[in-house]
């Protein structure tokens, strides 16, 4: 089988979309050896986030002077022609689009959906933003032959506001990196430790510092604690607010901000803290807390949406402006070691549905479903 990806953020995006992206293809090539993958990048770039190891896997670039200078077009629409030429039989939208054309040409689509975020906290986005998101959303839902969701929640959204059918909608959870499901020795947990002069014992977060993601909830619930906070991720305007506070409070050697980590000092960091705080308003689904519990690290996370999903029933849940709540919470992890190992434990198990094989088997079932139709 010939397999067609949108690949502009398997190359691009460092972050969310693009380690969906590329894990998503590292898997399903390595599980799934017999068929060929082709990857579709508008751009072409030296450096590139994206190397595979498989001899099934193949980069696609725009050939012609036209479709170079407007990969855009040939992203949206032009590169149809190279689908027939390679004879792809399937195309899948990694990031919620897919190009105009593909019915007529005979090649079925699949759509991955992560969020609708920006429909229900608009005020989070720019109008402009919010009409391109919804209008590209909605045509990629309703051309494709199936749109697979990654959790209940987004499943839920794309009905609600996309006004798509259930039957055409199939929920496949993401997983994470290998690299947050090995084990560090000691002298390696050491090196990051002193690298970043992590204290011994720490609260964690990961994710984007922005509103939404809430992290200012964690610091004022640690101000009373005997326990430091790292946090790591791409700082934005919100971060001013934690920043005064902190600066308010004389927190300032009790917070630490990082960045630059590579994968591997990242998951090494997962497995030195004691706890890993959530307090997201909404995800589509929440990465983070999956390396948190491949890490063996408790997990805490908001009781709303998403979490639970995740998180599973072994985690502590809050209301996530509840600040007394997550103090008392993230006490009680750190002062009850059967507590905490049990969450451990738990965590690490309910994790296994999240594993690469599981997942290959749910996306190529949804490929052989859209075949054979």
């Amino acid at each position: 089988m010939n397999i067609g990806f949108e690949a502009k953020r398997v190359f691009h995006n460092k972050t969310g979309l693009g380690n969906y992206s590329r894990d998503l293809v590292r898997i399903l090539a390595t599980y799934f050896p017999e068929n060929n993958y082709f990857l579709y990048n508008p751009k072409a770039y030296k450096k590139t986030l994206f190397v595979s190891n498989n001899t099934n896997v193949f980069e696609k670039n725009p050939i012609s002077k036209f479709n170079k200078k407007f990969s855009t077009i040939w992203r949206q629409k032009a590169v149809v022609k190279d689908l027939v030429k390679d004879n792809v039989e399937i195309y899948h939208g990694l990031s919620g689009e897919i190009p105009i054309g593909l019915q007529k040409k005979g090649i079925k689509s699949v759509v991955t959906i992560h969020d609708l975020i920006f429909v229900r906290y608009p005020n989070l986005y720019s109008f402009f933003d919010r009409k391109i998101h919804f209008y590209k959303f909605k045509k990629a839902a309703e051309r494709a032959d199936l749109v697979i969701a990654i959790s209940e929640q987004t499943k839920k959204d794309i009905m609600s506001y996309l006004h798509i059918d259930a039957s055409k909608i199939k929920v496949v959870y993401q997983g994470c990196q290998d690299v947050f499901k090995r084990e560090y020795s000691d002298s390696e947990k050491q090196q990051v430790a002193e690298k970043f002069n992590l204290p011994e014992t720490f609260v964690l977060n990961v994710g984007t510092i922005e509103e939404r993601k809430n992290a200012l909830t964690i610091v004022k619930a640690i101000k009373k604690l005997d326990v430091d906070l790292v946090l790591i991720g791409k700082q934005t305007d919100y971060t001013e607010k934690i920043h005064q506070y902190i600066s308010e409070n004389k927190l300032e050697k009790r917070v630490r901000f990082l960045k630059g980590l590579t994968s591997e000092e990242l998951a090494i960091t997962y497995q030195l803290a004691s706890v890993f705080v959530y307090p997201s308003i909404f995800e589509g689904f929440g990465i983070p807390i999956i390396e948190a519990l491949y890490s063996k690290t408790p997990v805490i996370t908001n009781k709303t949406g998403v979490f639970s999903e995740a998180a599973g029933p072994n985690s502590l849940y809050i209301e996530p402006f509840d600040v007394v709540d997550l103090s008392k919470k993230i006490s009680k992890v750190l002062s009850d070691n059967s507590l905490a190992s049990k969450m451990k434990e738990e965590g690490l198990k309910f994790a296994q549905q999240f594993n690469d094989d599981v997942i290959a088997s749910e996306v190529m079932s949804c490929y052989q479903q859209v075949l054979s139709v």
